[in-house]
């Protein structure tokens, strides 16, 4: 049987859009329907508490990720796998549920009822695919199964697809609920399944601890810091509104841009008087100075950055080793447009320390505090989001035919990425959606430096 019937009369692959090169998927062939794949081993039957920190509204929905391999693995030796590693993973078999306590909040019920496990086959090859891979397009969301749901809880914590390519080569697509796993827990996961299909008679490197409790909220609530980073309606400003409501209704493009460790130490030379700082702390404020001007928002605008800070480390005492859950709050950066872009790299990239500075243990509390209150939400009227995926041994990912030749994310959304670039540890790749209008604004301003 021909799985790809139209290799040797392919549809158009390759696009052009305002930026660069997109490969446009066509679209996939299911031999046979998805299926569930549950632990192999007893797995308790109870239901997880989920912190305050897993269950914020905006962490509703799953991280998708795509793997590229030149090669591919057998399914059936994925799946056993799978299996294997669910579990110690057991939670990610499980399904949400509303609390019995609390309406409005979610808990996790671990039924074992399974993964969502779909084989595909699509018409292109791996050189096609890097080819055009800079920038996802709409096209892309072939690449994994979609699961008819009424709401989000609706759909497994996780979903799988592998995809066969033409020319042997593999895609492998992952959505894994935000609310279960932070970037580092989905990382610990995908590394977990890897290293059982590669040494299927060892044990896991580090094993998963599943508890919420250290994140519960005092009692009663404490919320003792400030808190810019979210959002209260009463307290808007009507031009962050209308900047919000103007960015939802344009057409968005995506915007890339790799950084190697000599160009980012160009943007850290930027800083007058020099400050030391990280890699991301100088990328962040560049990027951050490059949305602003590529808008060009009114001078008078007040802007935030929002960033995520592993807390694992900050809290006292720090959280288990093998947590997996959402170990990070949100930081947050605030200035006048105009000082934001008419200052050099050293007034922006000093706000940016500060913001992740000030994340302590104490300020960690309150925000638990405070999300336990259900008062605020992340202010992103007038607010660039940055998401770091990088330095989290994502692209490191081996089933056994080699590292991935690409690994990012299955779509460009309005917030930014900040994705590893294969073979380049110290390299970055920024990807983010922005206005048609502003995207050559916004990459020629993030290649300034």
């Amino acid at each position: 049987m021909n799985l790809f019937p139209f290799y040797n009369n392919p549809p158009v692959l390759v696009f052009e859009n305002t930026m660069s090169k997109s490969i446009k998927i066509p679209d996939c062939y299911y031999p046979k329907e998805a299926a569930l794949v549950t632990p192999t081993g007893q797995t308790p039957d109870h239901t997880i508490y989920l912190s305050n920190l897993d269950d914020q509204i905006f962490l509703r929905f799953s991280i998708k990720y795509l793997y590229l391999f030149k090669r591919g693995v057998g399914v059936e030796s994925l799946k056993a796998s799978l299996s294997k590693v669910l579990t110690d993973y057991y939670p990610l078999a499980g399904r949400l549920k509303a609390s019995t306590q609390n309406g409005e909040k979610l808990e996790l019920d671990c039924n074992s009822e399974g993964a969502l496990f779909a084989e595909a086959y699509v018409s292109i090859s791996v050189d096609q695919f890097l080819e055009g891979s800079r920038r996802p397009n709409i096209s892309w969301r072939k690449l994994l199964y979609r699961v008819e749901a009424e709401s989000f809880i609706g759909i497994p914590p996780l979903v799988i697809q592998v995809t066969h390519l033409a020319c042997g080569g593999m895609i492998l697509c992952t959505a894994i609920s935000h609310c279960l796993c932070d970037g580092i827990g989905t990382a610990q996961f995908l590394q977990a399944w890897a290293h059982i299909t590669t040494k299927p008679d060892t044990t896991l490197p580090i094993s998963p601890f599943h508890g919420r409790h250290m994140l519960k909220p005092r009692n009663p609530t404490q919320v003792t810091s400030s808190h810019p980073e979210f959002t209260y309606a009463a307290s808007q400003e009507p031009v962050s509104v209308l900047l919000s409501q103007f960015l939802q209704c344009q057409q968005l493009v995506p915007v890339s841009a790799t950084f190697t460790f000599s160009q980012i130490l160009k943007i850290k030379k930027l800083c007058i008087p020099s400050l030391k700082c990280t890699s991301f702390e100088a990328l962040a404020a560049h990027v951050w100075r490059s949305w602003a001007m590529a808008l060009d928002l009114p001078p008078s605008l007040p802007v935030k950055l929002l960033f995520s800070v592993n807390v694992r480390n900050k809290l006292k005492p720090g959280l288990p080793r093998g947590f997996y859950g959402n170990g990070f709050v949100l930081a947050c950066a605030e200035s006048l447009v105009d000082q934001l872009v008419s200052s050099n790299g050293h007034y922006s990239v000093k706000l940016v320390k500060e913001a992740k500075e000030s994340v302590s243990d104490e300020r960690v509390r309150s925000v638990i505090d405070l999300l336990d209150e259900r008062k605020g939400k992340p202010d992103l009227s007038a607010s660039l989001v940055i998401s770091q995926w990088s330095k989290l041994g994502l692209e490191d990912l081996d089933f056994g035919e080699g590292r991935a030749l690409h690994m990012g994310p299955l779509a460009s959304e309005i917030y930014c990425i900040f994705l590893p670039v294969v073979g380049d540890f110290y390299g970055f790749t920024v990807l983010m959606s922005v206005p048609e209008k502003a995207a050559a604004k916004f990459e020629q301003f993030l290649n300034l430096y």
